[in-house]
């Protein structure tokens, strides 16, 4: 039977713990599988297939040392993001990413008479909580670290006067463009003004590259707002697709992230292993 998205996610979460667990010793393939409960033919079948590159070669990602090396070797200026065309749009690998804002007006009315729908979805980071109005998504929620019901609580708080309908076909055409990362999805940015700028410019990181909250800072023409850009990353709502995951420190630390700090180690590392193995698929 083939295994979905949301079982590779458990299977590299308990990957992460058991790397963690080691220290500085990297784990042999033998010793990684085991603790996994696999086979070493199974795993190495399993992280292959998925993210494109050996266990051993996954590993490196999943360290704690990772951001730090993406810092050195991918980072990325908003203005060099901008020079090669990512402007006003994003690609994640084959996904288009197309989006508009809600005015401020509607914003600070706190979306009321909105029509918001929702829906679960398998996605490589365990269960997705999916909202979307006609506009496109609103909402991108994680749920394996953070618990359904709290995810469902947060994204609903942040627009407490629209109405909620459950209708996951209604969204399945944009959520499994968006989880599939093929095709073209659209995003409805629900936002402040500020946020809304951030959001944007973390649209402009190409996937497989990191920035930092004061590059973010700078490129919004507000250098001193540091905390603040750090604060509007962290209420991003459209998660994974607002590469939020994708902002660091300075210092390498990975900072925080609203739905578990797992959860944006995995992306980072499952970015970078697709974007070291997509030149062997050439």
């Amino acid at each position: 039977m083939e295994q979905n998205d949301t079982y590779h996610y458990q299977v590299m979460r308990r990957a992460i713990a058991a790397i963690d667990a080691a220290g500085d010793a990297p784990l042999p393939l033998a010793d990684l599988a085991a603790e996994m409960n696999m086979s070493p033919a199974h795993f190495q079948r399993l992280f292959s297939a998925w993210v494109g590159v050996s266990p051993k070669r996954y590993q490196q990602y999943l360290t704690l040392g990772h951001a730090k090396a993406l810092l050195r070797d991918r980072f990325t200026t908003l203005e060099t993001a901008h020079a090669v065309g990512l402007s006003g749009s994003g690609r994640l690998h084959d996904l288009f990413v197309r989006w508009e804002a809600m005015s401020p007006g509607d914003y600070a009315r706190d979306a009321a008479d909105l029509t918001i729908r929702w829906g679960w979805f398998d996605s490589h980071f365990g269960p997705a909580l999916v909202m979307g109005t006609a506009r496109g998504i609103c909402g991108l929620a994680f749920a394996a670290e953070a618990g359904p019901d709290e995810a469902m609580a947060d994204l609903q708080a942040r627009w407490p006067k629209a109405v909620y309908i459950e209708d996951p076909d209604a969204l399945s055409p944009w959520a499994t463009a968006a989880l599939g990362m093929t095709g073209e999805t659209q995003l409805h940015m629900i936002g402040a003004p500020f946020q809304l700028k951030v959001w944007e410019a973390l649209l402009t990181i190409p996937s497989g590259h990191v920035t930092t909250y004061s590059e973010i800072a700078q490129a919004i023409g507000s250098p001193k707002a540091v905390r603040a850009v750090g604060t509007a990353v962290g209420r991003n709502p459209v998660s994974w697709l607002i590469p939020c995951h994708r902002a660091l420190r300075k210092s390498g630390a990975l900072g925080g992230y609203h739905w578990g700090l797992p959860v944006k180690r995995a992306m980072l590392a499952w970015e970078s292993a697709r974007a070291d193995a997509a030149p062997l698929n050439l």
